[in-house]
């Protein structure tokens, strides 16, 4: 067989171990790897006529190409946020002619040939809900799909744990931790905001082991009397005169939205970022106490993976080479209870998966609630 593999959306670490586990699989089993660069992009950027354009955005891979990628983070084929089946007018490669009058354009079509032009028989796409929910539509094309989850936010469905989370949490407890010198040294108020658009796990964990005074997450809005009416007793509190208040990039005020900004994506997101300085100015306003405002941002899922994503990294590029050497298409790696297993990409029909908010969140003192945790999730998803 001859398979491509691609990553799509943001990076995180522990998609090289994917790539380099899956690799040395398949070619231990006799076949061979294609990276396609820039996830589903390489399917509307290839023109099957042009063998520059094709070596352009495809990277042949084997033992050798792969041998040291484990040990950085991001991905050596590149990401990007595109959708083949949702492409803007100015996404449009001059050598496809769509069968849509007007944009967005449906180039499936286009995806499909090239995947025989390259001589595919099969895909290993890694990404997050977007991006598997277009293999999906690659497996409804007829085209054998195996897909694997990564996501920073944790929340794909189906599994209890996607690539990245482990080391998004690892950093960002050790920011939030290593700001106190200097949120302490001026008795102020640290606000820190990490990624998490609709999920607030990552937010919730950080600030849980973090022991943050207060954690507001996607799933949440918050009163902004309140919260500051808290961080003043918690300031107050402190020995050391200061407050840490951790919020996702997704969580919004008591009748707000979401704080977003430019043009949406091919999956119809836009940048999200901005409430945690909101949140602090206010704070700082309705106080007078001084605030530092933090956003972690990219840093979070920068640098080499921990030992928990580069050990689940691997074993699920090792699993996805397994279900394609077993025939198995339209299915998931996934860990569900501990053990590792597999889902149909149909459970990406239930939508992105959210903090159980009842079980694990005090929604009145906005900070994490953990209790009772014998039978419960590892990662409190």
């Amino acid at each position: 067989m001859r398979i491509g593999i691609l990553t799509g959306g943001g990076d995180v670490p522990g998609l090289n171990p994917a790539i380099k586990s899956f690799t040395n699989r398949m070619d231990e089993a006799g076949h061979s790897v294609l990276g396609l660069r820039r996830g589903w992009g390489a399917m509307i950027c290839i023109d099957p006529d042009d063998p520059r354009s094709i070596s352009a955005h495809t990277m042949p891979l084997d033992p050798l190409a792969v041998r040291t990628i484990d040990r950085t983070g991001g991905t050596i084929l590149h990401s990007s946020r595109t959708n083949p089946g949702r492409v803007a007018e100015e996404g449009l490669p001059p050598f496809v002619t769509p069968s849509e009058s007007e944009a967005p354009y449906d180039l499936t079509g286009h995806a499909v040939r090239v995947i025989e032009r390259l001589g595919l028989d099969a895909l290993v796409a890694i990404g997050g809900d977007d991006t598997l929910s277009y293999a999906l539509r690659m497996h409804h094309e007829g085209i054998p799909v195996v897909a694997i989850p990564k996501t920073m936010d944790n929340d794909v469905p189906g599994t209890d744990y996607c690539i990245g989370f482990s080391t998004a949490v690892t950093r960002s407890v050790g920011f939030i931790n290593d700001l106190r010198s200097a949120v302490g040294s001026h008795e102020r108020v640290a606000v820190v905001e990490l990624f998490g658009r609709y999920s607030g796990e990552t937010s919730l964990v950080s600030g849980y082991l973090a022991s943050a005074d207060r954690t507001l997450i996607a799933e949440v809005p918050f009163d902004m009397d309140r919260l500051a009416a808290m961080v003043v007793a918690d300031r107050a509190a402190n020995p050391s005169s200061y407050a840490v208040v951790v919020v996702s990039e997704g969580a919004t005020m008591l009748g707000g939205e979401r704080v977003e900004s430019g043009a949406a994506d091919a999956y119809g997101h836009r940048k999200l970022g901005g409430i945690g300085e909101t949140t602090g100015n206010l704070i700082k306003r309705m106080t007078g106490i001084g605030v530092m405002n933090q956003r972690v941002g990219y840093l979070m899922r920068s640098g080499p993976p921990d030992v928990l994503d580069l050990m689940v990294g691997t074993n699920f590029g090792t699993m996805a080479a397994e279900m394609l050497l077993a025939g198995t298409s339209g299915d998931m790696v996934a860990i569900r209870r501990g053990v590792y297993t597999t889902a149909g990409l149909e459970v990406l029909a239930e939508g992105a998966r959210r903090v159980d908010v009842e079980t694990f969140y005090d929604a009145e003192a906005y900070r994490p609630r953990v209790r009772s945790l014998v039978g419960k999730p590892m990662f409190l998803s």
